[in-house]
């Protein structure tokens, strides 16, 4: 009775992968890193340790040795998965506001800063409708007395 719930915990990866060069293992490791688990937030397939993401390791592997191109594999992984397995999504049309739109909240930042600027810098102390501001209004009554 007390061997039931071992038994239904989740298999380790049993068997560590084995590359049949440097080579591969290097290209191996160079592709998994720019590979998201799709389980997890925000970890690469190197770096996960959830049973889909070593499942992805070998299924990557597997493909190397099909001698099937990075490219491909991405491909294959990403008709599988969609964009969300690539730490670099390519530049499509889907995502272009993914790649510019930091750059154009940036732009609009600066326009903004520098339109309030230019707008303090030729200010006369005025407010829209005309009237002077409190300061000008009173030392232009004599008042001598100082508001905190």
């Amino acid at each position: 009775m007390l061997s039931a719930p071992l038994s239904a915990q989740p298999a380790n990866d049993p068997a560590p992968l084995r590359y049949s060069d440097p080579a591969e293992e290097r290209r191996f490791h160079d592709l998994v890193a720019e590979l998201r688990c799709v389980m997890c937030q925000n970890q690469s397939l190197a770096d996960s340790n959830a049973q889909i993401a070593h499942d992805l390791r070998r299924e990557v592997l597997e493909l190397m040795r099909q001698g099937k191109s990075d490219a491909q594999i991405k491909e294959f992984l990403v008709a599988r998965y969609g964009e969300f397995v690539l730490y670099r999504p390519r530049v499509e049309s889907t995502t272009w506001l993914l790649w510019f739109g930091p750059a154009l909240v940036l732009l609009a930042g600066g326009y903004l800063v520098a339109r309030v600027i230019r707008a303090r810098a030729s200010g006369t102390g005025a407010n829209d409708d005309g009237t002077a501001t409190d300061l000008g209004r009173a030392s232009r009554s004599g008042e001598d007395e100082q508001e905190w």
